[in-house]
């Protein structure tokens, strides 16, 4: 759990330094499409970093659960976010990579239907 609490700290400064440098560095380098899809990756990562905070300081959930949870949600955030950074700050082309971004925000979602299942599955044994 510590692991995941450190990897979400730096995943959160990662957010706000990108989110930094997209709104000043990258203003007069990127086109404004291109400028709103770098600020929807970071702004996605930091969603995402505000649940995983939530995930890893719940008592309603194990350790296990935590670790599976944490895992999809920092996998999510590599594919969708990550690809999306890489487009816009390497010269790798949206064209070769085109599936990585919607894979993660598939992934993202897994996330969130792991916690629904974990909650729904706690409901039922407290009746």
């Amino acid at each position: 759990m510590f692991k995941n609490l450190v990897i979400t700290c730096v995943l959160g400064m990662l957010a706000i330094v990108l989110g930094a440098f997209g709104a000043h560095a990258l203003k007069e380098v990127l086109t404004a499409t291109e400028l709103s899809s770098f600020e929807t990756a970071v702004r996605y990562q930091m969603y995402h970093v505000i649940v995983l905070l939530f995930v890893n300081i719940y008592d309603g959930f194990t350790i296990l659960q935590k670790n599976k949870i944490s895992y999809v949600f920092f996998f999510g955030i590599l594919l969708f976010s990550g690809s999306i950074y890489a487009i816009h700050l390497t010269s790798i082309t949206a064209k070769s990579i085109w599936f990585v971004t919607p894979l993660g925000g598939l992934t993202l979602m897994i996330g969130w239907v792991l916690m629904i299942m974990i909650f729904l599955k706690k409901h039922r044994k407290s009746k």
